[in-house]
């Protein structure tokens, strides 16, 4: 079974995680992943580090922020004057960020204007950091208990269809194989499903340690290789042991990345760990 099935199940991945998962990563690898399949794929990388045109850059990556989108906004509604006025003087931003919503809900309207247009099979949004996720996803429902009309209801409304639809959105929770990452994730997945009431893909465990355990008696008592064979097994005990916690826990299929030497991947990185989740004959 391909292990990426769910790809072409929806038009829109959007990468979720507490910060320091490897969020960024598994976004980078899913899209790359995406298109060994021959999919049509768009990255969409929220404010922050411009980081995945370096991981991948032969796949289109659209940087998109509140402002920006606020701005475009406006624009396609007969207020570029506005606009101009409001950008050169900064007041975009402020309204940006001031209202409660309004900056999630632009950014989440311009990702299903992405996801309508028909340009590409998979857009791949890496999302914000698993606190935030939670209110960015439920800006539409919170928007459209406060605003009874206009166009910023039709805009909640729209996205809140998106998101609600397994065959247009889904969202995929990355996770380290430790106590308390796999808790937050799993904190993370109830409140989505609960609260936003949005499809939940694959969850990512990245940076296992697996392997056979490692003959620790070939090296002498207390040296150098001897103890990194102790440490290295320890570990793999570990994250074995939580990834089958987390099995118990969420009731999710399981996607896992291997862990990766070095302080920096570089794109031949992400195209290795893409290839991990290649089917198997």
């Amino acid at each position: 079974m391909d292990p990426l099935q769910f790809l072409t199940t929806a038009r829109v991945a959007v990468v979720a995680g507490k910060g320091g998962v490897g969020k960024t990563t598994v976004t980078a690898v899913l899209a790359r992943a995406a298109i060994l399949r021959g999919l049509r794929v768009l990255v969409v990388e929220l404010d922050g580090k411009p980081a995945l045109s370096r991981l991948i850059p032969d796949i289109e990556v659209q940087q998109l922020s509140a402002s920006a989108a606020l701005a475009e906004y406006l624009d396609s509604h007969g207020l570029s004057r506005v606009t101009k006025r409001l950008a050169s003087r900064g007041i975009i931003d402020v309204v940006a960020t001031a209202s409660p919503g309004i900056d999630d809900i632009v950014v989440l309207g311009k990702i299903k204007q992405l996801e309508r247009s028909g340009q590409y099979d998979l857009v791949v949004v890496d999302g914000p950091a698993a606190g935030h996720a939670i209110t960015f996803l439920l800006a539409a429902k919170s928007l459209l208990s406060s605003v009874r009309s206009g166009p910023i209801h039709t805009q909640a409304t729209d996205v809140l269809a998106m998101l609600s639809d397994a065959a247009r959105c889904q969202v995929v929770l990355v996770t380290l194989p430790e106590t308390t990452p796999i808790n937050e994730a799993v904190e993370t997945a109830y409140a989505l499903e609960e609260r936003v009431g949005v499809h939940l893909g694959p969850i990512v465990v990245n940076s296992v340690d697996s392997g056979p355990e490692l003959p620790v008696d070939a090296a002498a008592e207390g040296s150098p290789m001897r103890l990194a064979a102790e440490f290295r097994n320890a570990r793999r005990e570990v994250h074995h042991d939580e990834c089958i916690r987390l099995g118990h826990e969420l009731a999710l299929p399981q996607l896992v990345l291997p862990t990766v030497a070095g302080s920096h991947l570089t794109p031949e990185g992400i195209d290795a760990l893409a290839r991990e989740w290649e089917p198997r004959a």
